[in-house]
C-alpha cells in the first residue's frame, strides 16, 4: 500500500480517521480528571499526553477544537487551572473508554462509567483511585495550533502518586508490573510488556555486538 495525499483525501472518513490515528503506534492511555467551580466532576480519556520537560516537570496534551461540541475538561481546567492525569490500568479499559461519550454538563463520568474518584488534601480535582500512576497538574500555558484548531495544554506536575514497588532506584517506572494500558487509534487497547532496557548512549558509543 502506497497512499498519496490525494488518496488519503479521497478515502472514506472512517477509514482515514482510523488509519491516521493508528499509524503512530501505541500511545499512552490516560484519564484526565477535572472539576468545575460548582463542584461538578469530569473525567475523559486522552491518548495525547506527552513529556515536555523534567525540570520543571512539564507535560502536555492535545485538546480537540472547542466550539463544535462542549469540552467540559477544557472549561474546568480554565476555571481552576488544576487537573489530574491518571494512567489507565488494563482492568479498567472498558470503563475508561466510555468516558469518551457525550455526557451532559451535570453528569459525572466517574458515576456513569463506574470509576472511583480519589482526593488529596489541598488539591481540588479528583484522581482515579484505580490508577497506578496519578499526577496532579497545574496549568502553565495553552498553545493554539492554527493548522487544525487544536490546543496544546501544558501543565506542571504538582503531585506524583505511585506505588513504591513500581519505581526502580534509577527512577524508571515499571509499566508492565503496573499493568498500564496503551491505545492504538481511537478504540483499540493494549497491555504493555517490557522487552529490554539499554544504557544511555553517549558519544556514539555503539557496542560491537550489534554491528
Amino acid at each position: 500500500m502506497n497512499l498519496t495525499k490525494v488518496d488519503l483525501e479521497n478515502a472514506s472518513k472512517v477509514f482515514r480517521l482510523n488509519l491516521i490515528n493508528s499509524i503512530t503506534g501505541i500511545k499512552p492511555a490516560n484519564l484526565i480528571g477535572s472539576i468545575s467551580n460548582s463542584g461538578q466532576t469530569n473525567l475523559a480519556i486522552f491518548s495525547s499526553v506527552i513529556h515536555l520537560g523534567s525540570n520543571p516537570a512539564y507535560l502536555g496534551f492535545i485538546m480537540r477544537p472547542v466550539g463544535d461540541v462542549p469540552r467540559h475538561t477544557y472549561e474546568n481546567i480554565l476555571e481552576n487551572e488544576v487537573y489530574t492525569i491518571n494512567s489507565v490500568p488494563t482492568k479498567l479499559v472498558e470503563n475508561a473508554h466510555y468516558t469518551s461519550g457525550k455526557f451532559s454538563r451535570d453528569e459525572s463520568e466517574f458515576e456513569r462509567c463506574n470509576i472511583q474518584p480519589e482526593y488529596i488534601d489541598g488539591f481540588k480535582p479528583p484522581f482515579v483511585k484505580e490508577s497506578p500512576i496519578k499526577l496532579g497538574m497545574k496549568l502553565q500555558d495553552q498553545v493554539p495550533i492554527k493548522l487544525n484548531g487544536t490546543t496544546m495544554i501544558i501543565g506542571r506536575i504538582e503531585h506524583l502518586i505511585i506505588p513504591d514497588n513500581l519505581v526502580a532506584e534509577n527512577g524508571y517506572i515499571n509499566l508492565d508490573e503496573g499493568e498500564v494500558a496503551g491505545i492504538s487509534g481511537l478504540n483499540t487497547y493494549y497491555d504493555l510488556r517490557k522487552i529490554g532496557q539499554f544504557p544511555f548512549v553517549r558519544d556514539n558509543q555503539v557496542p560491537d555486538s550489534i554491528t
